[in-house]
């Protein structure tokens, strides 16, 4: 096999593994209440008073929630959907 050839199959090795591994990434993550500081949250929050990314108005709003590791919000001392539920209504 010449030069060429070998980096181009490299690349296809590592592009196709890229594409497999990112939904298994995805997966891996939970969304956790009350951590997220101002404008720092990922999306809507859990009442829909707003819609997107960074538009929370104080630190550590039960209501609002990021992204995390899977299994690292209690580390965080952050709360489950239905656990920020429960507190706010």
């Amino acid at each position: 096999m010449n030069q060429r050839a070998m980096i181009a199959a490299t690349a296809a090795s590592l592009m196709s593994l890229a594409m497999v591994a990112t939904p298994a990434a995805a997966q891996e993550k939970e969304k956790c209440f009350g951590i997220a500081k101002a404008g720092q949250n990922d999306c809507a929050n859990i009442f829909g008073t707003h819609s997107c990314a960074g538009q929370s108005k104080v630190d550590m709003d039960k209501s609002e929630w990021k992204y995390v590791a899977k299994g690292t919000c209690k580390d965080m001392k952050g709360l489950t959907q239905d656990e920020a539920k429960k507190l706010k209504s």
